[in-house]
């Protein structure tokens, strides 16, 4: 049976489970995860939270990563800035980054989630305003939600990976992991 481990990864925290070629040790996969055998299922940013899928099996770990699946990932992002409606249509319809055209993008603005304190926090500015919004996209490309929502004039200041196709990080705290029946 294929063993699936939903994992909270820390801002900080590197989606792999070697450093190799750093000067500096960074954390790792490794510092949270001692199950053998078992690797991510797609990456997220070393300044990004949230769910990291980690499986032993390599046909679930293709289905999870691969964009041909479309599996949905949802992510709670504070940006800079209050959106308009013309930004969120655009980010709805697509955007064309450097790489091309984005996928529509299922977009919702949303009240602050009740998360864990990030450690380093966001930085505040009184002056600047922000908001959080519920994007949920069917592809993954490198820093794709930042990259999207930055070409719309709306920064992001903090990205968390809440849901993948039908698992979520709901009950699993940073640092922690939960393993569940595939």
């Amino acid at each position: 049976m294929a063993r699936l481990i939903l994992f909270n990864k820390p801002y900080g925290v590197l989606s792999q489970f070697t450093d190799a070629g750093s000067e500096t040790a960074r954390a790792t996969l490794s510092d949270f995860v001692a199950v053998p055998g078992v690797y991510p299922a797609g990456r997220l940013d070393r300044d990004s939270e949230g769910l990291l899928l980690l499986t032993d099996d390599g046909r679930l770990q293709a289905r999870i990563a691969d964009p041909r699946f479309k599996l949905p990932k949802t992510y709670l992002v504070q940006v800079e800035g209050e959106p308009d409606e013309a930004s969120l249509a655009a980010l709805r319809g697509g955007v064309v980054l450097k790489d091309g055209m984005t996928r529509p993008a299922e977009i919702e603005r949303i009240d602050p989630p009740e998360l864990w304190p990030r450690d380093p926090p966001v930085r505040f500015r009184k002056s600047v305003p922000d908001c959080w919004l519920q994007v949920t996209i069917r592809e993954g490309r490198n820093r794709q939600v930042r990259r999207m929502t930055a070409a719309v004039g709306l920064p992001t200041l903090r990205l968390v990976r809440w849901r993948v196709g039908e698992w979520t990080l709901e009950g699993v705290m940073p640092g922690a992991w939960r393993e569940v029946g595939v």
